[in-house]
């Protein structure tokens, strides 16, 4: 176990102003708080955070960052306490040591509630100072080196997590050696066979290559010294989970991978990267479409260097990345190698300095606090953080020139949103390099993207299934729970003006206002909305803003008499229609002897359908089918064959029963004139009218009533199921049209089974 002043003598070599007071500090206090406990492993609990600290001290980061290594499991394990750090310590390092604290006790159903809670608290922690990432993932990185010790079970979780979250959040901050490492202890645990059988396949062919891969290193370092450029050349092998991701997604075997293998350039100027890259070119061919400049388009994490491709030397593909020492620190490093400082106080409790947050890294991490800010529950959280994790990006452009970074697989909508929420709230097309392009399209790198808007346009739910980043599908979730809100707030509306008006009194939406507070909500929108959604009785209402209402009329009405009423109301509606049979052409049939017999009419010879026997008796199933749906015939053993619309969930109840499904269809020529059974639901305004504007429109619209049926009631609104008898689909979706513009009506469906 590292000694103090070994600790102290790694800062100094690279830090020889050092704080050493507050190491020394930090290293007793800890110490002292873990005690006698023990790891899984057996060792000290006080070795862990001290390797923390050696992992910090290799990318030179501060003391104060080394501190809080050293601090960093303290109030979470031990009995120390917030307080007692800010008093030891500053409140600057209670923060930090705060921030790498798991919630404790959290009330959550479900693992993944808890862990996306506490990567939202780690996130959060880290958006004020990065310095808590490192030490977070410092902490992740020997978790990993010692993992062999965890329970087998444990030990996979925490495997799939890291993969998941930690290392691509080390790619994201741009610290590519973190990553890979990260990547390779995780595989090893999650697919030990595969991790296994990639490592020995690679050192393999390294070995049976290494003549090769020094013939080409000669050959380029022979070529900057013809060009007078000052360069080092390192060869570099690809890691076993790269290769093995890039075999799986790509269906390669490794005879066909051509990167196991490349070549770093590290030159000293920005001019030499390219005076390189022109020798280079000049002098063999360039794989066409293997060119990548990341100078001159950094990705978002700031990495910078030129990728390309040529046939080397011996005829074969040659993979070579050419930088800047600056680069390749930045590379490796990632936010951690930035020198551009802030001092933040070096005071007597080392305090120290923080990381500059004017970089792209942190811009992304910008961005996914904002979308922490909407409120999204954990697992939605979790999902889109892991979508915004995504490594493997496309570059396009705006029309105005603005560089827009997005993961492979993008559209022109997670383009729309990436611009700004307003842009893909409002999107309703897309032009891609100059041609108007589907909404699905997938982009790809140099493309210029141009969104058309319109201020009508609401975000359709079903864009949640083509967005590939995590910010566009909150933003179109968001709209979509926006929209809703808005309808049932506008019924809400409705319901309260009847309700006032029914008990003689004056509705206004400033006079609910005073009593938002009574009614547990914090606005005015709020209350509407749930009012519409039946959450909030409109007497509940009226009461809280006239508290002396009584509504005499429920109190007066014994429960058997309103279902009386509402007994009522049934034959009220009989009585609005005239309901005939099925169809008059049955019985034009019947008298032109058409049809044998009233069991043949009622069976089968009324029905135009194909594909079944004449003998078969042939019905609808309860909820109908009309010409037009994708139709289905399931035998029904002794009597008969039923007719379900093809998106019938009832119909999931034969999936095992292969041999009961017939393949019907519709045989319906324009001479035919016949009505089709279908159902639907209604949910409308519970008040006097309601039913007769509903009937009105059915009626209007050439619709028969079968039955009707009260389905769900409450105080404010009533859930009606009509059986209709309608022509045709296009009559049906017609209706449906008609029945949603009316006032009275909040929701009108098709009910399929």
């Amino acid at each position: 176990m590292m000694r103090q002043y070994e600790l102290v003598e790694r800062v100094q070599r690279y830090k020889p102003d050092v704080n050493e007071a507050l190491l020394n500090k930090a290293y007793v206090y800890a110490m002292q708080k873990h005690g006698h406990q023990k790891r899984a492993s057996g060792d000290p609990y006080f070795s862990h955070p001290l390797e923390v600290a050696a992992i910090l001290t290799d990318m030179h980061m501060d003391e104060a960052t080394i501190a809080v290594a050293l601090l960093h499991d303290t109030i979470e394990d031990t009995t120390a306490t917030r307080q007692e750090i800010d008093e030891l310590f500053g409140p600057d390092m209670g923060r930090l040591v705060e921030g790498l604290t798991k919630l404790k006790k959290l009330d959550l159903v479900s693992k993944k509630a808890e862990q996306a809670e506490n990567l939202r608290k780690l996130l959060l922690a880290i958006a004020s100072d990065v310095r808590v990432l490192l030490v977070k993932l410092a902490d992740r990185l020997h978790n990993m080196r010692t993992l062999d010790h965890v329970p087998p079970e444990k030990r996979l979780r925490i495997a799939e997590e890291t993969m998941d979250i930690y290392a691509p959040l080390a790619g994201r901050m741009g610290m590519q050696g973190m990553r890979e490492e990260l990547e390779d202890l995780a595989f090893r645990h999650i697919n030990p066979d595969a991790y296994r059988t990639v490592t020995e396949r690679v050192a393999e062919i390294f070995e049976r290559n290494r003549t090769i891969l020094t013939d080409i290193e000669n050959a380029l370092l022979a070529l900057f010294a013809k060009y007078q450029i000052k360069a080092t050349v390192k060869n570099r092998q690809k890691k076993p989970w790269s290769v093995f991701r890039k075999m799986e997604t790509k269906a390669l075997s490794f005879e066909q991978l051509s990167d196991i293998f490349g070549f770093r350039v590290i030159v000293d100027t920005v001019e030499e990267c390219y005076h390189a890259l022109g020798a280079i070119h000049t002098t063999w061919s360039m794989v066409p479409g293997r060119f990548k400049d990341y100078i001159s388009t950094p990705k978002q994490n700031d990495y910078r260097s030129i990728h390309t491709t040529i046939v080397g030397p011996s005829r074969q593909r040659v993979e070579l990345q050419i930088r800047t020492q600056e680069m390749n620190r930045v590379a490796e490093y990632g936010v951690a190698a930035h020198s551009v400082y802030k001092d933040a106080g070096n005071g007597p409790n080392g305090a120290g300095p923080t990381i500059s947050k004017d970089t792209n890294a942190y811009a992304w991490l910008r961005q996914t606090i904002e979308a922490l800010a909407e409120g999204d529950n954990p697992e939605d959280f979790l999902e889109n953080t892991r979508l915004e994790l995504f490594q493997d990006q496309v570059f396009c452009f705006t029309p105005k020139g603005r560089l827009i970074a997005l993961p492979r697989g993008a559209t022109p909508i997670d383009f729309a949103y990436a611009v700004h929420t307003d842009v893909g709230d409002t999107c309703v097309g897309a032009k891609v390099n100059g041609r108007i392009m589907p909404l699905v399209t997938e982009l790809k790198n140099g493309d210029e993207v141009e969104i058309i808007r319109s201020k009508a346009q609401v975000p359709p739910a079903a864009w949640e299934s083509i967005v590939v980043t995590g910010k566009a599908r909150s933003a179109i979730r968001r709209a979509t729970r926006s929209a809703i809100r808005k309808q049932y707030s506008g019924l809400g509306m409705r319901i309260l003006e009847r309700a006032f008006e029914r008990a003689g009194k004056p509705f206004s939406k400033d006079g609910l206002k005073p009593v938002l507070p009574r009614l547990a909500r914090k606005d005015v929108e709020d209350v509407l909305a749930a009012v519409g959604r039946g959450e909030l009785p409109s007497t509940d209402v009226l009461k809280a803003v006239f508290p002396d209402y009584k509504d005499e009329r429920v109190a007066s009405v014994a429960p058997a008499t309103r279902q009386e009423g509402w007994f009522n109301l049934r034959n009220a509606a009989g009585m609005l229609f005239h309901i005939p049979g099925r169809s008059s052409s049955r019985k034009s049939k019947k008298k032109n002897g058409k049809s044998g017999g009233k069991e043949a009419e009622e069976a089968n010879g009324a029905l135009p359908i194909r594909g079944v026997r004449g003998d078969l008796p042939v019905r609808f199933a309860p909820e109908g089918a009309v010409p037009g749906d994708r139709i289905v015939g399931i035998l029904q053993p002794g009597s008969g064959i039923t007719i379900y619309p093809i998106q019938s969930p009832s119909l999931t109840a034969f999936d095992d029963q292969p041999e009961r499904w017939i393949d019907v269809r519709w045989d319906i020529g324009e001479e035919h004139r016949e009505r089709f059974p279908a159902r639907i639901s209604v949910t409308a305004i519970n008040a006097p009218g309601s039913l007769a504007d509903i009937s009105k429109v059915i009626a209007d619209n050439d619709a028969n009533i079968h039955t009707l049926s009260m389905a769900r009631t409450a105080p404010d609104f009533t859930e009606m199921l009509f059986d209709l008898e309608v022509w045709d689909l296009k009559h049906l979706n017609r209706l449906l049209s008609q029945l949603k513009e009316d006032k009275a009506v909040s929701e009108v469906r098709r009910v399929n089974g």
